[in-house]
Parts: structure tokens; sequence; C-alpha cells
């Protein structure tokens, strides 16, 4: 394994070597080299815009820094000062940790330990981030054996000063061919990533990302890197290239990827002083400035940053699912050993995950495109798509044009997978992640990672309709009926519940073209519904309830509920039970899905009274109102039966 190089084009600075140090200010010395040489950084990458050089060139300069008072401190020949982790790799962002091991031989002599003590105490003094282990190679074989993200940093460590032997002795002692062979390592990395996207409810979408952690993210590339170094000795992706992993597009894609994360990374840490890969509102304008991004008349320069970031990452997370699958056929013999199942013509099963039988498929019958979503519903045994035809379905994209989606049996398969009992809000998240979604439907494609800024959304807005989606499922699902008794009990008066499904799909799609989004979405919502034949009746219903999705929550929020007056309006705009159903389940799904912790019992309680009051006035018919005293006597008399049936005396409940 090669060590990373410095880029010969990176910034160079004077031998250090040469500087004389005074013993009795050397903290103060350093803290001077350290101040030249970070400034000089900053000059000649003004503008951000050549991370890669502007992170070699710090990583180059802190090399010579590290050099410099190691000899200063430290006379042993027999230890190796090494970088680790991203140090190792030569990529030092502006506040980044500075990861060293000091590798030593079997035995440590106590004044040798003291000059360690004494080498990393003047990097702490200097006001170097340095986090340090002192190891010989059996203790870094003991720890890597223990630990996979040991023998994940050490993989890529680089030799900064000491004997070569010795590093090289330990990079022998750590090979695969020694411990943590590569498909071992593979599968520790792929459940590694697994439990650090739950931490991040493998959501990509949420309004203060991680641009290091979260999915998508610098780390999911990494752990390709990782793998691949494992794998093939080398952690160029040229070599995924090479060997298949890769098409020419997605390795132009995967590297364009990281160097944006890069830049965002490190201009993040500009702005904010200090260590943060937390993309958070505070910081967000002012990277949009920095990017280049200015106001426009229907967007916002932020919401135009966030929306390049979120798809940056969308594609990220796509090409990690597709090379962690690759990874996975070559690590696991039963899959090249297992023989395909069939499920149709069009597609059969390898290892539970589907795939097409023909290469050719998409280009002979496009309508493949939506029918293999409609599969997986059908099937809970599927866990996923094959990467060679998620690879497939991405480059036929092209064939979701007009002509498709005016096609009858297209139209068809869309409907069909909302009507499915099982895996709606899986096949439409699948469907959005490979692009498939906003091909079909252009004006989704409007709202992918398209930010909301307000008080209330976490999610970018196509990410908040899935949610919605998601929620309403939910609804008539038995094991989910504690969670919202009442919305469970409505939604068996849903006599489609793909119609409701559609209303979750349009209610925000029109956001960010300027105008009322409601009103624009009904019209979409109209196209769609004489489009795919859905009828007049149930038309008319999707577009009302996506132009009028606000008004039970703002009722319920600004007007007086408990006045019969203001119940009888929103009765007379509601008109008819079915409407105020759906209405009611759309607005308890978006509430939810706009923020979970904004749901709670009393918003439960006082919509849940608004649709019950609004109930009783379309039964009693808007011509035949109730006053007031109705209302009064109708509850008194509803209070007393409580009462009595708890067996209280009626005098003490008269009064």
């Amino acid at each position: 394994m090669s060590a990373p190089a410095v880029k010969s084009d990176t910034l160079r600075f004077d031998d250090l070597k040469s500087l004389s140090l005074d013993d009795t200010s050397r903290t103060a010395f350093y803290k001077s080299i350290l101040e030249v040489g970070f400034q000089k950084i900053r000059e000649h990458y003004p503008d951000g815009s050549s991370t890669a050089d502007s992170i070699a060139s710090r990583s180059n300069f802190i090399d010579q820094v590290l050099q410099h008072c190691w000899h200063s401190i430290v006379d042993s020949k027999e230890l190796a000062l090494v970088a680790v982790g991203g140090y190792g790799r030569a990529e030092l962002h502006p506040y980044s940790d500075l990861d060293v091991m000091v590798l030593t031989p079997a035995t440590l002599p106590s004044d040798t330990k003291t000059q360690i003590q004494e080498f990393v105490t003047q990097l702490w003094d200097t006001g170097l981030q340095i986090g340090h282990s002192v190891r010989s190679i059996e203790q870094c074989v003991e720890e890597s054996v223990r630990d996979v993200t040991v023998v994940t940093n050490l993989i890529e460590a680089r030799l900064i000063e000491g004997p070569h032997q010795l590093f090289s002795d330990m990079r022998a002692a750590i090979s695969q061919d020694n411990i943590w062979p590569a498909d071992e390592f593979y599968r520790a990395k792929r459940e590694e990533q697994k439990i650090r996207h739950a931490r991040y409810q493998d959501n990509t979408y949420r309004l203060e990302p991680n641009v290091k952690e979260s999915p998508g993210g610098i780390r999911d590339i990494q752990t390709i890197r990782w793998i691949a170094l494992r794998l093939f000795n080398t952690g160029s992706f040229d070599a995924l290239l090479e060997q298949g992993f890769l098409d020419s597009d997605e390795l132009l894609t995967l590297t364009e990827g990281e160097a944006l994360l890069a830049r965002i990374r490190s201009t993040l840490h500009n702005i904010a002083g200090r260590h943060e890969d937390r993309l958070l509102f505070d910081h967000q304008r002012e990277m949009a400035h920095t990017f280049g991004y200015t106001n426009d008349e229907n967007n916002l320069c932020i919401e135009q940053f966030m929306q390049s970031y979120y798809r940056t990452v969308t594609t990220l997370e796509r090409l990690n699912e597709i090379l962690l699958q690759q990874f996975a056929e070559v690590f696991n013999d039963t899959i090249n050993k297992v023989d395909p199942t069939p499920i149709s013509t069009s597609f059969q099963l390898v290892d539970n995950y589907i795939e097409v039988v023909d290469g050719d498929l998409f280009q002979k019958n496009p309508s493949a495109l939506l029918e293999i979503f409609l599969e997986i519903s059908r099937r809970s045994e599927i866990v996923g798509i094959a990467a060679g035809t998620i690879r497939l379905i991405r480059q036929h994209l092209y064939l979701i044009d007009d002509n498709f989606r005016n096609e009858s049996v297209c139209q068809q398969l869309f409907i069909e997978i909302l009507r499915q009992p099982q895996g709606v809000t899986h096949q439409l998240r699948r469907m959005n992640r490979y692009g498939v979604l906003a091909a079909y439907l252009p004006i989704f494609e409007k709202i992918v990672g398209r930010m909301q800024y307000d008080l209330f959304h976490i999610y970018t807005v196509d990410e908040h309709t899935l949610m919605v989606i998601r929620n309403m499922r939910r609804y008539f699902i038995q094991k989910h009926k504690e969670e919202l008794p009442h919305c469970f009990e409505v939604a068996k008066n849903i006599a489609k519940p793909e119609l409701l499904y559609l209303m979750g799909l349009f209610h925000d799609i029109a956001k960010g073209r300027g105008g009322d989004h409601s009103e624009l979405g009904a019209q979409d919502a109209r196209e769609f519904g004489a489009l795919h034949k859905l009828g007049a009746v149930d038309s008319g219903l999707l577009a009302w309830a996506v132009e009028n999705h606000l008004l039970m929550s703002m009722t319920m929020q600004r007007r007086d509920i408990s006045d019969p007056d203001v119940v009888y309006a929103f009765a007379e705009r509601v008109s008819s039970k079915t409407h105020l159903d759906h209405l009611y389940l759309l607005t308890v799904a978006d509430i939810r899905g706009t923020n979970p912790e904004l749901w709670n019992s009393w918003k439960d309680s006082l919509l849940r009274t608004l649709y019950e009051s609004t109930l009783r006035v379309l039964n009693r018919g808007l011509d035949n109102p109730h006053n007031r005293n109705d209302i009064i006597e109708e509850n008194k008399q509803d209070a007393l039966q409580r009462l009595l049936a708890r067996q209280l005396e009626s005098e003490a409940v008269e009064k």
C-alpha cells in the first residue's frame, strides 16, 4: 500500500529544518511559524476553489512543523512519527483534528516515554488539536483486531519521520494477509455505515445536515475508498473504474461530488472559525454567498445552495449503495453460485435482489421502469434492486418522456403502485432516489432537495412530501392503530387510499414557483387526474384537497373552534363528509410530516374536536345550522349521560 503523496501543484514552504530554535521560547516560536504558514495558505488559496491543493498544502506544512518539533525534542532513532486518519491521507481542513501515532519498538525506555510526552504537550501548547496514540507493532495488531476503526486509520497511515523499516513492518503486520481480510473488513464497514446512518434517521434531507457523517456525506465516500484500499491495495477511484465497479460518468460524478463536499467542509470551517461539520442555519447564508449564489425572483440564494448540496449527496448516496452491493457480490460466494429465480418474463431474483433478465429490457419495454417498483411492492422477500439494474434505470431515465407519460399502461402502473397494500412509501422513496419519480412527474423534480425556510419544516419539500405519505400509510395498518386511533377509524371511510396518497404527493408540489402553491398545486392535480383518467369526481376531490390543504390547520390554530359560526363557516367550505375525512387525514399527516416534535395531544384534540363538530353540522344539514344554545344543551345532555353512567347521584350531577 503506497502512502498518499502531496500533490505536485500544492503550495511549497521553506525548509523549516534550517530554522534555529531558542529553547526558552519554543512555544512562541512554533506559534509564530504556524501563524505565518497558515496566512500564506489563505493568501495562496483566497477563494476556496482549490480545496484539494489547500488541504494538501496544509498537511505538507504541518508535516514540516512536526518534523522540526520532533527533532528538537526526541533524540531516539528507533521511533517513528506516523500520520493516521485524514492526516494520513494528506488531507487537513482548516480546523481538522491532527491524528498522529508514535510507533515504537517492543520495549520503550522511560526517558523516551518522557520525550514523547514532552513532544505531544508541546504540540498542544502550540495550539494544534492533537489526537495521538503510542503503540508498538504488536499493540497496533491487537487494537486493530479489536476495533475496525483502528485498522481503518492505520491502512491510510503515512510516515512523517523515523525508520522506514519499522513503518513497513507495521503495514505488513496489519495487512489483510494477517488480519481483517477484505471480506470481513467490508462487512464491518457496511455495518458501521448502517449504524451511522441510523443516527441520522437514514435521512439525507435534514435541514441542518452533517457534511461529514450524514447519509451521502464525506464518510460514505471514505467508506468506499477504505474498502477499495483493502481490496485493491489502492484508495484511488480510478481502480474502481478499471475493475468495472464504476463507469466513466459515475467516476466523474463521484470525484466531483467528493470535491464539492471537501470545499463545503473547508469553507464551513473557515466561516465557523472552528471545527464544524454541520451546515447550521447560522452559516448557510454566508456559505451560499461564498459559493456565488444570489437571490432570484422565486428562490433565495440559500435555497439554491442547499438544493445543490442535497442533490449532490443524494447522488453520492446512490453510488455508495451501488458500490457496496457490487462489493457484496465479490465477497459473497453464494451470490455467484445461486441460480437466478425468474419472477416474470422481465425480472428475476438473485439473493433476494431483483434484477432485469435482459440488459436491453428498458430499451425494449420502457414501461418496465415503473413495473419493477410494482414487482417489489408485491413481493416482501425482495430486499432491493441489484446494483447493475439500478445503473440501468439511471441510464434509461431519458425514456420517461411525454410519450411514456401518455401511455395508458404506464399510467396504470403508477396508480397501481399507490394501490398496493404494502410498500407504497418504500417504492416512492426508491423512485425518488433513482430519479424515476422526478422523471415521471417533472413538476416533482423542482422540489427535489428544496428547502423550506420557516419555523416548522425540518425536511426538504420532497422528503416532507414522502413523510406525509408515510404517515397516511400508517392509518391503514393495524399494528399502528394505537398511534392515532381516531385517524385509524376515519381511514376506514376512505374508499380509495391511493387518492389520499395523491393528495399528499401534490399538496406542496408547487413550492418555490412563485404565487400561491396551493392554487398552483391544485391545477397540477387536475391535470394529473385528467391524464390518468381518475374521473371527474375523484379529480375534483384531489384538486379540492390540494387547494385547501391548509384550511383545517389554519382554522384550528387561528379561529375559535368552540364558536358555532366558525364551525359552520368551516363546514360550508368542506361541504361533505367525504371532503372532511380526506382533509382531516391529510392535515394530521401534514403536521406530523413537517416536524414530528410539533405534533402533540393538544393539536390532536383540537383537530378531532373540529372534525367532530363539523361532522355534526354536516349530518344535520348545512341548511339547518346549530345555534349556540343548541350546542350547549347538547353538550349538557351528553355530560349528564356520561356522569349518570358512573352511578353518581342525580342531584350532585345537576349541581
